[in-house]
């Protein structure tokens, strides 16, 4: 149980106050250290199927002993953020763009977001976050083909 609640809470960062918020940004923090090969490579990809994949299961697993959604659930945030900047190049605008998008989406719950947190125990706390970092990866895709095919 405390393995879960550790990937869960992402190491205690969901017990503090703006926990969602500042797991994104320690995410894009370690996103914006690796590699820039890394970034734009399968690691990405398997390391964000990862953390949905391990963090659906913590989620499930803390859902009884810490309520339905609580607050210090933040992988979440951990993975919307990870599907956010899928393929993004390793650049502070694009990163701080795809971080402005990942929380507007996830604080907003607009088209359809809110309806996944409806889904049962660790189900929904993900899947709106996950949609959330679907339509933050597509809209930061459109502004980084714009960016870089027409401003020059």
């Amino acid at each position: 149980m405390l393995l879960h609640q550790l990937i869960a809470s992402v190491a205690g960062i969901g017990k503090i106050k703006g926990g969602g918020t500042i797991a994104a940004v320690a995410y894009c923090i370690i996103w914006f250290l690796l590699p820039a090969g890394f970034v734009q490579s399968a690691w990405q990809v398997i390391t964000t199927a990862t953390i949905l994949l391990v963090g659906t299961w913590s989620s499930n697993v803390v859902d009884e002993a810490w309520g339905k959604d609580s607050s210090k659930v933040v992988i979440d945030e951990v993975a919307g953020m990870a599907i956010t900047l899928l393929f993004s190049p390793s650049n502070i605008i694009f990163l701080l763009t795809g971080l402005v998008l990942f929380r507007f989406f996830d604080i907003v719950k607009p088209l359809g977001i809110r309806q996944l947190e409806k889904l049962p125990k660790g189900w929904g706390v993900m899947a709106d976050d996950v949609l959330a970092g679907i339509y933050s990866f597509m809209v930061l895709q459109l502004i980084i083909f714009i960016s870089t095919a027409y401003i020059k």
